[in-house]
């Protein structure tokens, strides 16, 4: 039986069995976005499969990318000119890139395996290596995290080998970064997903600090948000301007307002690690989360708004 989460306006039906993969295909999911058709992409740590594609029913329709990618990490669908790209970051590539929906490399930012100087040794690729970090570097070390702003300027979180945010301009030139180890505002602890919202700011997921942080692009610290969250690990915002959280070192998902008032939240320690998280044109949202199903991998569990 399929259950019931969330409440009031945010209730959903939970479809853990809506991810329909060929019986070669094995699915590690990290994240997931969706195209304006409402097509689902799934990155996946596969290196013969790493980009799956499905429609909104679950059904498999393609896949590309194969022997591209080390260690996949996230995905963003943005739209440029009126067409669909797809952004992938590659955590231990230490590389962003952009992509047709097809799979034709249009850029990549970053050089591969140039790890910038924090104080983490260059062997330690490990989940742990945050901790790790003594100082904050320049781009990149073991980046999570793009965003960008209406103007084309893009806002990268680079967070397992680091502590800090990087703004490129539209033309993918760096431009400055910020943010140091530490627990104190401004200070970053692992940060894991950005997203830059309606109102111009960035939203930031301080993921070992437990907290959601708030700059404006020129890296000014606006507010931290009060709410609990365990982990938050990446965001969506949907037309509306409501945020969508996957709390990873809690299992749950929390969903609020862009001022960071709670307005439903479910889950458990069983879906502990869950990951990426995106929406679709119809109220419906998509989350990488472990289960009952696997404990140690991860698949795309579709949430329907009831």
């Amino acid at each position: 039986m399929e259950a019931i989460v969330g409440s009031g306006k945010y209730t959903y039906r939970v479809r853990e069995e809506w991810q329909q993969p060929p019986e070669w295909l094995d699915v590690k999911a990290c994240a997931v976005s969706v195209d304006s058709q409402d097509r689902v992409y799934c990155f996946n740590r596969n290196d013969a499969h790493p980009v799956v594609i499905f429609d909104r029913d679950g059904k498999f329709l393609s896949s590309w990318g194969a022997g591209l990618f080390r260690f996949p990490h996230a995905i963003r669908i943005e739209q440029e000119g009126g067409q669909d790209v797809v952004w992938l970051c590659d955590e231990h590539h230490e590389q962003f890139y952009k992509f047709t929906t097809d799979g034709k490399l249009l850029q990549t930012i970053g050089e591969q395996g140039a790890r910038s100087d924090t104080g983490v040794p260059d062997d330690d690729l490990s989940s742990s290596a945050y901790k790790k970090v003594t100082h904050g570097g320049g781009p990149f070390n073991l980046p999570t995290d793009i965003a960008f702003a209406p103007s084309g300027e893009m806002f990268m979180t680079d967070g397992y080998g680091n502590a800090r945010v990087h703004k490129f301009s539209a033309d993918a030139k760096y431009q400055f970064s910020w943010g140091e180890p530490g627990t104190a505002p401004g200070q970053f602890n692992l940060p894991h997903g950005i997203w830059v919202d309606r109102r111009g700011r960035l939203l930031v997921a301080d993921r070992e600090n437990d907290r959601v942080q708030v700059f404006d692009q020129s890296g000014k610290l606006l507010e931290v948000w009060p709410v609990e969250l365990i982990g938050p690990a990446f965001f969506y915002v949907d037309k509306d301007d409501i945020v969508y959280i996957p709390e990873h070192n809690g299992g749950m998902v929390s969903i609020l307002t862009l001022d960071g008032e709670r307005l439903a939240r479910w889950g458990g320690p069983i879906h502990r690690s869950c990951h990426g998280i995106w929406g679709d044109s119809r109220g419906d949202f998509y989350c990488v989360q472990p289960g009952e199903w696997t404990p140690r991998a991860r698949r795309v569990v579709k949430y329907e708004r009831q």
